[in-house]
């Protein structure tokens, strides 16, 4: 069994003239990708593969999330859609355990409803851990199982 944790980035600013892709997190935003990592490391989740979009935000959110484990920028991650979020996942160290894939919305969103169903939002910050059976190179939509979620709390 293998486990994928799919996290949306933190909040992020809003900043006139600054480009979608060097958009910062805010001091909210902060707080909850360390709250996020907090709670996958509760849920006894630690991945041996991080996979990043390497926009600013989602960087900064996998490093505050995840600190002192490697992370794999891959720019395909940056607007993916679920099936292309899939397929770099097939591509994933088929010895990892556990890989999070740090990303967008509603590409990830997608992706773990698509894995695991349900009926739920991702507002930023949010995870699902996914339990899955397959190989990571014959994943599939529908072979997972939701086993924790999570997202910051509303009114921020």
């Amino acid at each position: 069994m293998r486990t994928l944790i799919v996290l949306r980035h933190a909040k992020a600013a809003s900043v006139p003239g600054l480009v979608d892709w060097e958009r910062p997190l805010t001091d909210q935003g902060e707080q909850d990708a360390k709250r996020a990592g907090e709670e996958i490391r509760a849920a006894g989740l630690a991945p041996d593969v991080v996979l990043c979009s390497p926009a600013a935000r989602t960087r900064r959110t996998a490093e505050l999330a995840f600190p002192g484990v490697e992370v794999s920028y891959e720019r395909d991650i940056y607007e993916a859609y679920p099936d292309e979020l899939l397929e770099l996942l097939r591509r994933a160290d088929p010895e990892a355990g556990t890989v999070a894939l740090c990303g967008h919305n509603p590409g990830v969103h997608e992706l773990a409803l698509g894995l695991a169903g349900g009926d739920y939002g991702f507002r930023p910050g949010s995870f699902a851990a996914i339990a899955v059976e397959p190989p990571w190179e014959q994943l599939s939509p529908g072979e997972g199982r939701l086993i924790s979620r999570w997202a910051p709390d509303k009114g921020h």
